[in-house]
């Protein structure tokens, strides 16, 4: 497995129209809206003349906010993990029977394959666009880059997704999506006050060229600090200077974790967990011993780093109950004598 480091390239709607009536529907399309609507993004202003009928997922998570929101993408984009049509077990309910064709993005969009769908919308919110790139795509249809002033990748989910409810004409239940998760999250910090100002560290699995990758506080750390979690400021001295989101720590200075009362390890393979096990440094960390650690599996870190309007509530349901009993101490998580 890549490490996400190679995989991550780093980690304000103004929605305007006047009434018109656009064509009916068609399934996995936007529902009847007022249309047209112009959305503003990095490389400037977009108007999607009626509700799109065949939208193209351009970048790695957007087609989780489609679903979420009704809308069925004619294509989505691959990222990783081998899904079948680029679609993770949580989304798998909303995509139902639909077959969309994959695309892949690993020398930017796959330009001719997306105008062999006809589009008459892509969403490219977290595609990493240049603006040469963007300039491409828009020549093909009416296209959505990032939110303004964010990140080329992975800029915050819920900017997105009030991007993209704006750009098929669903503002306000792009609106609710994001109001309901934040929500489900400060409900279940407050159902959990043991999770407030507790230092806690995640990194992926196992070593990445004799380091221990750990995420700095920020975009990849919101699921924990949302929760009521704190990111220890002590990794931040491994991060490679002008990276502000990941922390290379060497197999020797891993006693650094012990900032953490809780290590959370995306552990996407059944070797992970052997492999860090077998550093007699990683042994003697006190979190280790003392059985504060998650080990996730593929599908649960996929979903954290997906951190889509999906894959969150997926986090929810399936890591809470592991931080509980990692703060509890989980005899299961210690390495074998």
């Amino acid at each position: 497995m890549r490490p996400r480091s190679l995989l991550l390239a780093a980690v304000f709607v103004l929605a305007a129209g006047c009434s018109s009536t656009p064509p009916t529907s068609a399934p996995g399309a936007a529902p009847q809206a007022a249309f047209p609507v112009s959305v503003e993004h990095e490389f400037g202003t977009t108007t999607v003349p009626a509700a799109p009928q065949r939208v193209v997922s351009a970048g790695y998570t957007e087609q989780d906010t489609l679903l979420a929101l009704g809308v069925t993408p004619v294509a989505v984009t691959d990222w990783y993990g081998d899904q079948p049509y680029a679609t993770w077990p949580w989304a798998k309910e909303k995509l139902g029977s639909a077959t969309p064709t994959v695309l892949t993005a690993k020398d930017g969009p796959d330009y001719e394959k997306i105008a062999a769908q006809r589009p008459d919308l892509i969403v490219a919110t977290n595609a990493g666009l240049d603006r040469a790139q963007y300039d491409r795509l828009a020549a093909i249809a009416p296209t959505v880059a990032q939110p303004k002033g964010g990140s080329a990748w992975f800029a915050p989910w819920d900017a997105q997704a009030r991007l993209i409810g704006a750009a098929i004409g669903k503002p306000d239940e792009a609106n609710a999506l994001v109001d309901g998760i934040k929500k489900r999250f400060a409900d279940t910090a407050a159902a959990h006050p043991g999770f407030a100002g507790t230092p806690a560290i995640f990194l992926q699995a196992p070593y990445y060229d004799g380091s221990a990758i750990a995420y700095q506080n920020g975009l990849s750390t919101a699921f924990l600090t949302d929760l009521g979690f704190t990111v220890p400021a002590e990794i931040d001295r491994f991060a490679p200077e002008g990276d502000s989101t990941q922390a290379y720590i060497p197999i020797e200075n891993l006693g650094v974790l012990n900032a953490g009362k809780v290590l959370i390890w995306a552990t996407e393979e059944a070797s992970a967990r052997t492999e860090l096990e077998a550093q007699p440094l990683y042994r003697t960390l006190t979190p280790v011993q003392n059985g504060n650690l998650v080990f996730t599996d593929a599908t649960l870190a996929g979903a954290i780093y997906f951190s889509s309007p999906l894959s969150l509530p997926y986090v929810l349901d399936h890591l809470v109950p592991q931080l509980d009993a990692a703060l509890a101490g989980n005899p299961g998580t210690r390495p074998a004598a």
